[in-house]
């Protein structure tokens, strides 16, 4: 067991009382204990001393509160274009009376569903932040689809953050979709302070028999921002389940993807870019399980790093000795444009079945010179030039968006980033 348990800052956290979920409690205290914070030879966080960065950043770990939220902030840092329903959080603290009122589902505090089967998606032996969460939060969001609701509209997570330096803020949101339901959700963050902060976050999504749910990160919280973030997705057979994590911003950022394909037919599309400049740090761990056969898992991320910024991508691809006919595809790809950016990348395929179709890479490089030169000879500035090329680069990501609207913002920050504006 690591010596970095509750005597440090950050482990005193699970001492932070919250009624409410006593064995699902219980259970993530004593997942806590046994594996205690991460250190520099714990293998899942080689690369990302996120303990380190926690203890140096925050002075005096306390929980957040809510504050108010007015409807002229919603509409203000509303992206052009949405036209969806909108869900408010002020310090990962629901605010039902700036949120929309979305007719046909079920949206109440996750503490007043005391039987929903926390713990059961996210297990907290999985990581040690997920039991943090799990053993602490308080609140929560619950959410229920109906059998064949299928939701026109987008929902948009809008997380509002304004805390004093060294608080900690703990969402936690449980979606459950019935068999045929569709639906869309959106996380955007609006950050209102410059201190440094922790966001430790946990989202279980479960889905039924045939349902067809995309769920979209945007991560711009700006530099001073720390933060791990679980989700993990359980569907069915006939379902598929798309994300899209667009990072831009952070002092130090974990980002844990699971996916567990529980029946046939099934497909997950997992996607990812990171834009990272200054001292950002970005860590994307990814987790497909195939179960059963005929499943299928896509999955591409891309990153471009400049300055000292570094990134890490971790991915791993199960494949069940009873998952024959699996379809499973990984890819890594990196441009570095500075020599101080770093990299760690380590795509994983783990395969006890043996009719499969697999594959996995990764590559890291920079610029194409000659294609520089050629937009180059054609009038093109050297500057614009770059832009235009890891914006074709970083593109082939935003593609996988499918909310058009959404997709334009991701794209017009993109450029702006990259200079690729023609």
């Amino acid at each position: 067991m690591s010596t970095l348990t509750k005597q440090t800052k950050i482990g005193s956290l699970i001492d932070f009382p919250a009624k409410g979920f006593e064995a699902a409690r219980s259970q993530a205290k004593e997942a806590f204990e046994i594996q205690g914070l991460p250190g520099t030879k714990t293998e899942e966080y080689k690369f990302t001393a996120i303990t380190k960065k926690l203890e140096q950043q925050l002075n005096d770990v306390t929980m957040a509160e809510p504050f108010e939220v007015t409807p002229d902030m919603v509409n203000s840092n509303l992206f052009k274009g949405f036209d969806g329903d909108v869900l408010v959080f002020a310090n990962g603290h629901f605010q039902a009376n700036v949120s929309s009122q979305i007719e046909g589902i079920e949206i109440s505090l996750l503490s007043n569903n005391s039987d929903t089967p926390i713990g059961k998606i996210a297990k907290p032996e999985k990581d040690v932040f997920c039991a943090i969460n799990q053993a602490t939060f308080t609140g929560g969001l619950f959410i229920s689809i109906p059998k064949k609701i299928q939701l026109e509209k987008t929902i948009l997570f809008m997380n509002f953050t304004k805390i004093s330096a060294g608080q900690v803020i703990q969402p936690r949101i449980w979606i459950e979709a019935g068999d045929f339901a569709e639906a869309t959700f959106i996380e955007q963050a609006i950050n209102l302070t410059d201190v440094t902060f922790f966001v430790n976050k946990v989202v279980e999504i479960k889905g039924g028999h045939n349902t067809h749910l995309h769920y979209y990160r945007l991560q711009n919280e700006g530099s001073n921002a720390i933060e791990v973030s679980n989700i993990e997705t359980d569907i069915q057979q006939d379902s598929t389940f798309s994300s899209v994590v667009i990072s831009l911003s952070g002092e130090m950022v974990r980002n844990n993807l699971s996916l567990n394909l529980l029946g046939s037919n099934s497909e997950g599309n997992m996607y990812g870019l990171y834009l990272l400049n200054g001292k950002t740090h970005v860590d994307n761990h990814t987790n497909v399980d195939h179960t059963i056969p005929h499943a299928e898992s896509n999955e591409l991320y891309k990153g471009i790093l400049a300055d000292h910024s570094r990134g890490v991508f971790n991915g791993k691809i199960f494949v069940r000795q009873d998952a024959q006919k699996t379809n499973a595809f990984q890819q890594n790809n990196n441009i570095l444009l500075s020599e101080d950016a770093v990299v760690n990348t380590k795509p994983q395929l783990e395969i006890w079945a043996d009719d499969v179709k697999c594959s996995h890479g990764c590559t890291t490089g920079q610029l194409d010179e000659e294609a520089l030169f050629y937009l180059q000879t054609r009038g093109i500035g050297k500057q614009q030039a770059k832009g235009l090329l890891l914006y074709a680069f970083a593109g082939e990501v935003l593609e996988h968006i499918k909310h058009e609207a959404f997709k334009t913002y991701c794209t017009q920050l993109v450029e702006d980033r990259l200079g690729a504006k023609l």
